[in-house]
């Protein structure tokens, strides 16, 4: 067993399969925290994933995010404060639509396995 220490940094750590920037924020044997960020504006690729479940808090901006899975669809408008769950094989995409960037920290479980992970769907935007 070891403890991670970690500083957010500044620049993206990597850009998702969605196109948003992602910062690294640790990970266990069991999930993965990360931050995902959208410019104003922007509005992210749609995709699904395979295998991992997120769970995501809203800290920044203003927008929305689609949720479809199997014959349940949805559209939610986020903000500061307001979570969402993407279960597995959940086509989702999310959108920046205020003047500052769009910023959810989320949770992975398991934790994120690479960039085959994501996969292409089609999307509500």
């Amino acid at each position: 067993m070891s403890f991670q220490t970690r500083r957010r940094s500044h620049a993206p750590d990597v850009i998702a399969p969605d196109g948003s920037e992602v910062r690294i924020l640790g990970a266990t044997a069991r999930g993965s925290m990360a931050e995902f960020t959208l410019p104003p504006g922007a509005v992210s690729k749609p995709v699904a994933h395979r295998t991992v479940e997120e769970v995501w808090v809203f800290i920044g901006g203003k927008g929305r995010i689609w949720r479809r899975h199997a014959n349940i669809e949805d559209v939610t408008d986020v903000h500061p404060g307001i979570s969402v769950t993407i279960p597995v094989g959940t086509a989702f995409q999310f959108r920046c639509d205020g003047e500052e960037p769009l910023v959810a920290v989320g949770i992975t479980m398991p934790p994120w396995p690479g960039m085959d992970e994501a996969y292409a769907v089609d999307g509500k935007w």
